[in-house]
């Protein structure tokens, strides 16, 4: 076996909006990130900025300065709507609390559309742009089962989640790998009600390296014998197989996954530190959202969701070069040519 770990990439404070074009044009739009120096979210500013100069729209960018910055959020969207712009593309540092200042922005005529992480409840937003993140989590559940095989029924697993506020593109990797793996998930809108034997414990990572370790430290504490970990996205991941290498513990024992597919993770898989990413493409959200609220602007058309989901599904892929019968994958070098950061 390898290492298993599941990763997502998050955080949030709000700074200096930046005008990606001339204020010339009619049409301005703000993008409202969890912060400016993940590669998430500095990829999904450039398909963004891309985007506004392609259709003739001012951009502006703001972003908070750790993961659940709601009063950062919260500001950006009110200076939005006091400057007149025709919409706001947020990935939500707190999928419900940020919901009152969204509403207030629709009710100023503004087109909000989440990106990568709904709203609670989805339809507090106009529309979300995001990876199927349920998806996303199955396809390493999937993977690390079928890689498993009959040992996957005697596994020891450690779950590196989010926040204790469990945002919904948490809960939603969680639930998914669970589901892929083959637990019951009891509350699917929900960590932490499971029964199974095999889930060592959950523990909070904030979606960062240091997170993930201390995590990851707390979980050996209750069982050493860890060899399945979980993590919301790539860092948490990397973090919490530094912990685990600090106590001497074999790579081929343990399976590590992951959820984002930016460069550094799936450079991560290429050299063994994670085995399988689910890889989700933050350049397309924001690029699609752009032209959503231009087309907004231009005639008050309303974005459509992916048929048979609640939302527009912008695509995942799992990345592996130990593929698993039935579960679709690509390889690490396709990973490393769609890859951002």
């Amino acid at each position: 076996m390898k290492k298993l770990i599941a990763g997502t990439a998050i955080a949030l404070t709000c700074v200096a909006g930046t005008s990606a074009i001339a204020g010339s044009h009619s049409v301005s739009a703000c993008l409202i990130t969890k912060t400016e120096t993940n590669p998430f979210f500095v990829k999904m500013k450039e398909g963004a900025q891309q985007a506004a100069e392609a259709n003739g729209v001012e951009l502006s960018s703001f972003s908070g300065k750790f993961d659940t910055d709601v009063e950062a959020q919260t500001a950006a969207i009110e200076t939005c709507i006091a400057n007149g712009a025709k919409g706001i593309l947020i990935t939500p540092a707190q999928s419900a609390a940020v919901v009152p200042a969204v509403q207030r922005a629709r009710e100023a005529g503004l087109l909000v559309i989440a990106l990568d992480t709904p709203l609670e409840p989805i339809e507090a937003a106009d529309a979300t742009f995001a990876t199927d993140n349920f998806l996303a989590g199955q396809l390493i559940g999937q993977w690390a089962a079928g890689t498993l095989g009959d040992a996957a029924a005697d596994a020891n697993i450690a779950f590196l989640d989010l926040d204790v506020s469990q945002p919904s593109v948490g809960v939603l990797r969680d639930q998914g790998f669970m589901d892929g793996f083959g637990i019951d998930t009891k509350d699917v809108g929900k960590w932490g009600d499971e029964d199974d034997a095999r889930i060592v414990g959950h523990d909070v990572t904030q979606g960062t390296p240091e997170g993930g370790r201390k995590a990851m430290e707390n979980l050996l504490a209750i069982n050493p014998d860890i060899n399945v970990v979980y993590a919301i996205n790539e860092p948490a991941a990397a973090g919490g197989w530094e912990a685990m290498k600090a106590m001497g513990m074999n790579a081929d024992d343990i399976l590590i996954t992951g959820v984002d597919g930016g460069c550094a993770g799936v450079r991560d898989v290429e050299a063994g530190v994670i085995d399988a990413t689910s890889q989700q493409y933050p350049l397309k959200m924001a690029a699609l959202g752009i032209e959503a609220i231009a087309k907004f602007a231009a005639d008050g058309s309303l974005p459509e969701n992916t048929p048979g989901k609640a939302f527009f599904d912008t695509g995942v892929a799992l990345i592996t070069d130990n593929p698993v019968e039935g579960v679709p994958s690509i390889s690490v070098a396709e990973g490393l040519e769609l890859c951002w950061g």
